[in-house]
């Protein structure tokens, strides 16, 4: 095989195995998808992002990033506080039925503050930039002069995933017709806002 084909094939692989994974951005765009509401602005969010963050890792600044452990520090604690309280939120919508949201109700967010949550769970993630800009970047070097090949190969995994996430939930739609399943939803979220945030308070 080419060795940049080589490069951008363990790119993908590496790439899907880090984000093919239940999360906080995942859980997020899952239920954006079943509501059907701004899915393509969290889909391009996401992938955006990611894409700026893989670029970051592989142009170096993952070794900036482990030389300043004050600097994830903070960004732990402020990933805690808004996973708290997005895990306050979801369970309040778990625990009052009149609160949800199926699909055939009016959307009461905002494109806004759909987007300000997408990018918070993005950029306020610290696990985003242990995995994506150090990880990757640094196995990426392990591809000495194909290091973009890995990075294409990885934007790929990332926007493939979010994609078929993004717009596949669609076809999960007849599951959530009641309400009752919105509430197991809701607590699903709630329950994984929660570990995370206890997780990143902990080790802060």
């Amino acid at each position: 095989m080419d060795p940049s084909l080589l490069a951008a094939a363990s790119g993908l692989g590496l790439g899907l195995s880090l984000i093919v994974a239940i999360g906080a951005q995942n859980a997020f765009v899952l239920r954006q998808g079943l509501l059907g509401r701004h899915i393509a602005v969290v889909v391009a969010i996401c992938v955006l992002s990611d894409a700026v963050l893989i670029a970051l890792g592989v142009g170096g600044a993952g070794a900036a990033l482990e030389r300043a452990p004050q600097v994830m520090g903070l960004v732990r604690l402020a990933g805690a506080a808004f996973l708290l309280g997005y895990a306050a939120l979801a369970a309040r919508r778990a625990l009052r039925p009149g609160s949800l949201s199926p699909p055939d109700r009016p959307e009461r967010t905002s494109l806004a503050a759909t987007a300000t949550t997408c990018l918070a769970l993005t950029w306020l993630n610290p696990h985003v930039y242990l995995d994506t800009v150090v990880l990757l970047g640094t196995i990426a070097n392990t591809h000495p002069g194909r290091e973009w090949a890995f990075a294409a190969g990885a934007v790929a995994a990332s926007t493939a995933w979010f994609v078929a996430l993004g717009l596949g939930a669609r076809m999960l739609r007849p599951l959530f017709a009641r309400p009752s399943a919105w509430q197991a939803l809701d607590a699903g979220i709630a329950v994984v806002m929660a570990t995370l945030g206890v997780s990143l308070a902990l080790s802060a």
